[in-house]
């Protein structure tokens, strides 16, 4: 977590949001004691936090519009609309929020999960817009730990063609980065906190335990 500006860029490819809303909503979500529809509520509210800064720069063009007094030329988003990219099951959590700010957007959905034993990621589903490869597609994981998920999710639509793509995680570790960004150096990454480090299972330290047990309840 860092102090000052609302964005904090680490290496031209990591953006902290220290934003203070965040901050109190991630302490919230950190709390053993959060109920599972508590940690539902909080996730969705920082996924929405979090759109409005991965979205700051998006293009405008100006369109001729008239008020209830007078006819202006104003600003509009310009360019195709948005694929939101959730990594199944934790990813979920961020969309909804995402999705009531940009409710236009498309959703690819990528089925990962992490074995147990070798921590790699397997997929078990993919469904993508078919023109994703002409859109500006925004990965959502909550958890950037061992980064092999966020990965994989990247190879894939890479495999798709996309070229802009950019990642939203809520906790970050910083052996993650540094894989994510051994593999795919030129895809930012918008994160609310970077922790401490990965324990021996590959969890975030001090983290907030799994993501996806807690929303569902299945820990």
């Amino acid at each position: 977590m860092t102090d000052g500006s609302a964005l904090t860029n680490l290496a031209g490819q990591v953006i902290v949001v220290d934003h203070p809303l965040v901050q109190h909503k991630l302490s919230l979500l950190r709390d053993r004691t959060r109920s599972t529809q508590g940690f539902r509520k909080l996730l969705n509210e920082i996924g929405m936090l979090l759109a409005y800064e991965v979205t700051r720069d998006l293009p405008l063009q100006l369109a001729d519009i008239e008020t209830p007094l007078a006819p202006m030329r104003a600003p509009v988003l310009a360019g195709k609309k948005l694929v939101f990219a959730p990594i199944l099951r934790a990813g979920m959590g961020f969309l909804d929020g995402m999705l009531e700010l940009v409710p236009s957007a498309r959703v690819a959905h990528i089925g990962l999960y992490r074995d147990p034993g070798t921590l790699a990621a397997v997929e078990y589903y993919f469904k993508a817009p078919p023109d994703v490869a002409e859109r500006l597609v925004i990965v959502l994981d909550p958890m950037l730990a061992t980064a092999n998920s966020a990965v994989a999710a990247v190879d894939r639509l890479k495999e798709r063609g996309c070229r802009e793509l950019r990642l939203v995680c809520l906790l970050a570790a910083p052996e993650g980065i540094a894989h994510f960004h051994g593999v795919h150096p030129e895809v930012p990454i918008w994160t609310a906190s970077i922790d401490s480090h990965l324990d021996s299972h590959g969890y975030i330290v001090p983290g907030l335990g799994d993501a996806g047990d807690r929303m569902f309840g299945t820990r």
